[in-house]
């Protein structure tokens, strides 16, 4: 029985399953199984033909993973979503899913590093240029569109930069030429909703704050529903003409029975099916337990590192905090417009002692973890200039946000005056 609630509280919880029709199992299960049997062969005819949807073979769809598709699709307000193995899968299909050898995508600067490096390198190895522009003016992205622009894509709150990306702004643009905007939200679920701003495909990396607990790798594709790709034919050839990888299907006309999924369903049955980045089921049953308390976890992430950031502002060894809350000007008013006051759970800051400074501070910290990631329930830090950023050109660590003094926070839900003692301890080692 479908519940019906717009509130993320009770969608966390409940979309997507209720309880297993065969044993009455409330938890969902883990189908851990490759194979599916069809009933008959017409029945396996009308799965590989889109007549009708169900389980074929796991690298392309699983029961368990399914749950989670439905659960993230109910939450961001999309039509529907596919589960993969990383977000960094995430990033790369949402592209790929559209953009062919010799198109391009027009980026925003303000990106992680791992994508920034996907996009200028590993994408471009592949034929897909993707153009990186300054977001603080939206007409940017208008000035690098050509002919051949099949996408926009940014980072709703990008990591570590943590400047708000204008989504509307940008968004509307792009719909006058037929261009989606694809927006990583991943430092935000539930904070901001992209596809209320505009933005047609929503990308995670779901091993972040939907996961919470840094167990699973994955990452998410959720379509908007809210894009008319038949509208643009020549803008959109992916979605628009014959695609030789499944039997000459025309994507906006093969599943106009199924609704307006042209977009996830290519992503499932061709990208899914060939390069083969499927989550686990396992991990998506993780990521499952992780979202049934994200909404409460948020709201601690966010009080915590108000505070952490508060608290940062008064440090003479600290030199500049990064943080919406510290923002002015443009930079705060799209800050206020998208989060309303809830401003995320990350904190940068720069040291006044430069990379040495870096190196005491995270080699001094006790409760936070040095670890590459963000998002966990438990504190973490990391020196991007050291580690993550490091591999990087000095150009795309400016244009990321990365100075040899800037250390990242990602501030978890523990006691504050904890979290507070920590830092204490370590800005006075790195002085």
């Amino acid at each position: 029985m479908p519940i019906d609630s717009k509130h993320p509280e009770t969608l966390a919880l409940h979309a997507g399953w209720r309880s297993d029709p065969a044993t009455g199992a409330v938890a969902p299960p883990i189908y851990q199984t490759t194979s599916y049997q069809f009933r008959d062969t017409e029945h396996a005819a009308n799965l590989f033909a889109l007549k009708e949807l169900g389980n074929i073979y796991t690298r392309i769809g699983n029961p368990t993973t399914s749950i989670l598709e439905e659960r993230l699709a109910a939450l961001e307000g999309g039509v529907a979503a596919l589960a993969l193995a990383s977000g960094q899968a995430a990033s790369a299909f949402a592209l790929q899913n559209l953009a062919r050898a010799g198109d391009n995508v027009v980026a925003s600067t303000d990106l992680y590093g791992g994508t920034w490096n996907l996009f200028a390198n590993t994408l471009k190895d592949q034929g897909l240029e993707v153009r990186f522009v300054d977001p603080s003016d939206p007409e940017n992205f208008r000035r690098a569109t050509d002919d051949r622009t099949r996408a926009y894509y940014a980072e709703t709150l990008p990591n570590p930069k943590l400047t708000v990306f204008p989504i509307a702004e940008v968004a509307a643009i792009g719909r006058e030429y037929g261009i989606p905007l694809i927006a990583d939200n991943t430092a935000a679920p539930l904070l901001v909703k992209p596809l209320e701003h505009g933005a047609a495909i929503v990308v995670y990396s779901t091993t972040k704050y939907i996961g919470g607990h840094g167990t699973s790798i994955g990452g998410a594709i959720i379509d908007g529903g809210n894009f008319d790709w038949e509208k643009f034919p020549e803008r959109q050839p992916a979605l628009n003409t014959p695609d030789a990888s499944y039997h000459g299907a025309v994507w906006v006309e093969a599943v106009k029975p199924l609704g307006p999924v042209a977009y996830i369903i290519k992503a499932r049955t061709t990208l899914l099916r060939d390069l083969g980045a499927a989550v686990s089921p396992f991990n998506a049953f993780l990521t499952l337990q992780g979202i049934e308390t994200l909404p409460l976890r948020l709201e601690r992430h966010v009080s915590n590192a108000q505070a952490v950031a508060d608290f940062l502002s008064k440090r003479a060894e600290v030199t500049k905090v990064i943080h919406p809350s510290r923002q002015s000007g443009a930079e705060r008013e799209r800050a206020d417009k998208y989060l309303k006051g809830k401003y995320g759970a990350l904190v940068g800051f720069e040291l006044a002692g430069g990379l040495e400074a870096g190196r005491r501070f995270i080699d001094a910290l006790k409760l936070f973890y040095h670890v590459a990631n963000i998002g966990d329930a438990r504190s973490l830090a990391i020196h991007p200039a050291t580690t993550t950023h490091s591999q990087l050109s000095p150009e795309a660590q400016l244009a990321t946000g990365v100075t040899p003094g800037y250390v990242r926070l990602a501030i978890g839900i523990e006691h504050i005056d904890d979290i507070l003692a920590d830092l204490d301890a370590a800005l006075k080692a790195a002085a």
